[in-house]
């Protein structure tokens, strides 16, 4: 029996590339074997994915000979960053310069990037409408992925570009759901207008990696943008109403408002849901539900999803 490909998995216990260890660790019949990287190897994450099948290998994505090491042998790798953790987008550039940097050393065939759009391609900055952060960027945790999908294709990688949407899970652990008013009511407070906002459940993200992978080498070079569902604020909030069987209304602020709530990153966040609304078309037809369909057949509905998860929303 051949051996198995190898896919090294960075941010292996987190959201995105836990999505995808798992999706391969379930998947008996399937050609790839997982190399979980963490930085603790001894986490209850790790060690529950040692448990399921994952070689499991400590490495920092700040570290370029951590990186490779973690690479070498490997047919592909999934490639992600977390800007929450530090809210730098320099830091996140020189992360992804470092996967680059380590990739050229190692003979991957697949590249996952895990990145988002580089919002100054569609509001330069100096366009007025949406305040410049940080004195360089629009939404920084996007621009920052996006400014580097250029040092993978200049460096020749063989990579396919990821655009994931809004986690529906940060109704649950990011303080993005509903919230009780003064009046005892509660509400979903979002500046994204009458736009349709791309969705998805974090758990897919990993899948449809992994409907990336199984697809083969013909997805490189490519740009998959994908989403569970294309919702407006109202259809949101209704779908949290029928789950925590009280009414949820659409509280629909202004992004100027939003950006002014001071939670850390609310400036960021405002101008991103901001981008949403601004370039609903252009977001919706890059993060396409067929294709996310097509990729990961178990995709979730906002509705499934809520069947699934909504007792875990805190109100």
């Amino acid at each position: 029996m051949p051996s198995k490909k190898i896919i090294t998995i960075f941010g292996a216990t987190g959201a995105q590339g836990g999505g995808l260890a798992h999706a391969i660790l379930q998947d008996k019949n399937s050609e790839f074997a997982v190399r979980a990287v963490t930085r603790d190897v001894n986490s209850d994450k790790a060690k529950e994915l040692a448990q399921l099948g994952a070689e499991v290998v400590a490495a920092d994505i700040d570290d370029r000979q951590s990186v490779e090491n973690a690479l070498r042998g490997a047919y592909g790798a999934f490639f992600v960053t977390f800007f929450w953790a530090h809210f730098s987008p320099e830091k996140e550039k020189a992360e992804a310069a470092i996967f680059v940097e380590a990739a050229k050393k190692t003979d991957l065939k697949h590249a996952i990037w895990s990145t988002l759009e580089d919002v100054r391609e569609y509001i330069p900055l100096n366009d007025q409408r949406m305040p410049t952060l940080h004195g360089e960027y629009k939404v920084p945790h996007f621009d920052g992925k996006g400014e580097s999908d250029k040092l993978f294709i200049e460096a020749g990688i063989p990579t396919t570009f990821l655009l994931a949407s809004f986690y529906w899970d940060n109704f649950i652990y990011f303080g993005a759901g509903p919230k009780r008013g003064e009046d005892g009511k509660l509400a979903l407070t979002l500046p994204i207008g009458n736009a349709k906002m791309a969705g998805i459940a974090a758990e897919d993200i990993g899948k449809c990696a992994y409907g990336i992978f199984k697809k083969g080498t013909e997805m490189v070079g490519k740009r998959v943008g994908i989403a569970g569902e294309h919702l407006t604020g109202n259809e949101m909030a209704d779908g949290l109403s029928k789950v925590l069987g009280e009414q949820v209304v659409y509280n629909k602020v202004s992004a100027d408002v939003y950006r002014s709530f001071g939670f850390p990153g609310a400036d960021d966040l405002g101008n991103m849901f901001q981008f949403y609304d601004e370039f609903e078309k252009e977001l919706n037809k890059t993060r396409d539900v067929n294709m996310s369909k097509q990729l990961n057949p178990d995709l979730l509905s906002y509705e499934q999803w809520l069947t699934k998860y909504g007792s875990k929303i805190p109100v």
